[in-house]
Order: structure tokens, then sequence, then C-alpha cells
């Protein structure tokens, strides 16, 4: 498979499903629709943010989600000015195609202490993020992530980090 970006896996998969979904109900479809969900719940939680004030992760809510529109909910650990967690808010993020832009977010929820800005940065860059798929395991991973891991290994080994 080519390499490509999350949010097209993501869409390609929640299409897959969705045309499984119409029928026929044979047992070959249903395997085929749960391997389907599988893909993009595995792609979420392995590849969306969480963590850094995204605490409980990123869901997909997979009954609003369509091949053009993929929609997430994730909540928002706040901390005051002394590091004290102190409060969550709860957002709906949407992601629509943009012939501009590639794909446009929109996030709703409440904007405490400016945090739509980082939260659009931190989805953005998750979103673009390169995946490949590896035949031997049979899942998908960052081209990105496995060369770092690789880099830091061979620090390690060299006595540059200990």
């Amino acid at each position: 498979m080519l390499p490509r970006k999350l949010y097209q896996i993501l869409a390609g998969s929640v299409q897959a499903r969705l045309n499984c979904l119409k029928g026929p109900y044979t047992d070959e479809v249903l395997d085929w629709t749960v391997k389907h969900t599988d893909t993009i719940e595995t792609l979420v939680k392995n590849f969306m943010p969480s963590g850094s004030g995204i605490d409980s992760g990123t869901k997909i809510d997979l009954d609003q989600s369509t091949s053009e529109k993929l929609v997430f909910h994730f909540g928002f650990h706040h901390m005051d000015e002394n590091g004290m967690y102190d409060g969550w808010t709860d957002h709906k993020l949407t992601v629509t195609p943009s012939l501009q832009f590639k794909f446009n977010l929109s996030i709703s929820g409440r904007n405490r202490n400016d945090i739509k800005d980082y939260l659009h940065e931190t989805y953005s860059y998750a979103l673009n993020e390169v995946l490949e798929w590896d035949n031997e395991q049979e899942c998908y991973y960052s081209p990105e992530m496995r060369e770092a891991a690789a880099e830091f290994q061979r620090q390690v080994k060299s006595g540059e980090i200990v």
C-alpha cells in the first residue's frame, strides 16, 4: 500500500464500513464490517491525540462520520496558573474536505483559556501524519516514529543517551 495520511485512511475505512452496513448481511460482509470498525478504532487509539490535556483520548463518532465528514469527541483537562487541574471542557471535532487546505477543522465547545488554537494545531498535525501498512505485522505505522525510535536505540547503544 502507498503511504497515505491518517485522515485519508480514516475516511476510506469509514466509507468501507458504511458500504458493508448497506448489506447484504452475509457472514463475510459482517466479518468485513467488524474488520473496518476495528481498523478505525485502532487508528484513532494509536494515532489521534491522547494526553497533554486530552487525558481521556479521542473517540470517533461512527454514527455521524462519513467519507466526507469525520466526527470525533474529546475532553480537555485544564490547568490553572499554578499547574493544578481545575476542570474539563468537552469538544466535538468535525473534519470536512477543503479544496484549498486538504481539510477543514471545526472544534465545538467552550474556548476556555483560548485552548482551541492549541487543539486545532494538535489535531491538524495528527490527521496529516503519513502512515504506511506493515504487511508483516498487519497494521499501520508511522515511518517518522519508526525512524525516531531507531535513532533513539542507536544513541542508547552508542552511549550518547544514558
